[in-house]
């Protein structure tokens, strides 16, 4: 088990699902966590019971996030964990779906990564990026157009970084979980119509939880990884191997 003593981890869209998770499991292996969320409430209760320090923000907006991540400074690992999803399919998709899905997805990951990065050169390399993806990148789901672009996209920009910042001593992953119970995955697969033929495709019959995507974020931004980089590592129990 890596332990994080002394590192401090930038995490957005700490206060729920798997961001939330990796603020927890990453507190108890000795990580300094700022958090960044829009919800005042999970902050206060990240602080409360993590001692994380926090950061109130909408990444949708562009200067916001620049300042959001301006302001947690210097840090040794960004988790990119805030993401959200209109269900719309390709026939009914809207602009305002879109501009949603993507602005949070990719646009403020990119933002957050840039400013990670930039403040990293700035004092002589090193650290790690982890982007959180999803299979909805690798296979076609009803309703997730604007959701399967922003993740297929996020990968395509990971593997960018991995290249252009590896010089610098920066190593960026991604991390593709399968369906993981979190309030938005409820949303999308909570009737048993969309569930059960989508567990019937997973091996390890049965969905992730957050701890499963958290611990393999660790991994990833940990001392035993020093190798890996402009990885796409697969959370889903088997499904894109079948």
């Amino acid at each position: 088990m890596s332990d994080f003593t002394g590192k401090t981890v930038i995490i957005t869209g700490a206060g729920k699902g798997i961001g939330r998770a990796c603020v927890e499991l990453l507190t108890h292996r000795g990580a300094r966590i700022v958090g960044l969320s829009r919800s005042q409430a999970d902050l206060d209760d990240l602080a409360a019971k993590f001692g994380a320090t926090v950061i109130s923000v909408n990444l949708a907006d562009n200067a916001a996030a620049r300042a959001a991540m301006k302001k947690a400074g210097l840090a040794d690992a960004l988790i990119n964990c805030a993401g959200t999803n209109v269900l719309e399919s390709v026939i009914d998709m809207t602009e305002e779906g879109y501009e949603q899905v993507l602005g949070i997805n990719l646009r403020a990951a990119l933002i957050c990564a840039q400013e990670f990065a930039r403040a990293r050169i700035s004092n002589g390399g090193g650290g790690t990026i982890v982007n959180v993806t999803s299979i909805a990148g690798h296979r076609g789901f009803v309703d997730h157009v604007a959701y399967a672009a922003s993740k297929a996209g996020l990968e395509g920009a990971t593997r960018v970084m991995a290249k252009e910042l590896g010089p610098y001593g920066i190593r960026v992953n991604a991390v593709a979980p399968t369906v993981t119970m979190t309030e938005l995955a409820a949303k999308a697969w909570s009737e048993p119509s969309k569930r059960d033929p989508m567990i019937v495709r997973h091996p390890m019959a049965r969905f992730a939880e957050v701890d499963d995507v958290a611990r393999s974020i660790a991994l990833l931004i940990s001392e035993d990884a020093p190798m890996i980089s402009g990885a796409v590592l697969p959370v889903d129990g088997g499904f894109l191997a079948v």
